[in-house]
């Protein structure tokens, strides 16, 4: 993770799965262990707020015990930005802003996706591990929809952001926290839940539909 916290004109801080990549990472692993289809209906419920978000994740996690270690390069293999990340995230730093990334899904995959797409500093969960493979549970913290609000809020003090200069964007239940302490919320390619309490919402599934928004 990058140490420094240089100042920054603004900060953008988006959800990683359906809104920085197309996926839902954890779907993607689930469909090493061939439970992809039962993880995938849980996620759904989690991300219309129909469940707990830290309970469903434990759930789904158990899942994954005993994907090996090694599978990960597939699942990475299937990563799908989303069209216009690159754009966005060029257009934020040329703008003098950061960007962040916090995710309920884990730091296997991000630390990898996030420093390709030119992300600043992301925060996610963990995947325990046993003997080369995953153990089924979560290591540390989960990265819930306060653990989000929080990230912002944090990575904004660290470069001398008000949080009125700040964009938070996502497309589930755990991410109305963050957009609701942003200084604009953006719902994107979001649940009718998130649409409804966002500041802004973009219809396409094109990040660079965010740009103009940028201060």
């Amino acid at each position: 993770m990058p140490a420094e916290h240089s100042p920054a004109r603004f900060l953008v801080v988006l959800d990683a799965d359906s809104t920085l990549i197309r996926n839902e990472v954890i779907e993607l692993i689930a469909d090493e262990a061939g439970r992809g289809g039962e993880v995938a209906a849980a996620t759904e419920a989690a991300m219309r707020g129909e469940v707990d978000f830290a309970t469903s994740l434990r759930s789904r996690v158990e899942a994954l015990e005993g994907v090996p270690l090694t599978s990960f390069s597939r699942v990475l293999a299937r990563i799908e930005p989303t069209p216009g990340v690159r754009d966005l995230i060029d257009a934020v730093h040329e703008r003098g802003g950061a960007v962040g990334v916090v995710s309920g899904g884990f730091h296997e995959i991000l630390d990898t996706v996030a420093p390709d797409l030119g992300v600043d500093v992301w925060r996610a969960n963990r995947l325990a591990t046993r003997d080369g493979a995953l153990d089924g549970t979560v290591d540390g913290e989960i990265v819930d929809a306060a653990g989000k609000a929080a990230a912002l809020g944090e990575w904004a003090a660290e470069r001398g952001v008000p949080l009125s200069r700040t964009i938070a964007i996502g497309d589930g239940a755990n991410d109305l926290d963050m957009m609701a302490a942003a200084g604009l919320g953006v719902a994107f390619n979001a649940k009718p839940a998130v649409r409804e309490r966002a500041d802004v919402v973009v219809g396409p599934v094109d990040l660079a539909e965010v740009i103009p928004l940028l201060p």
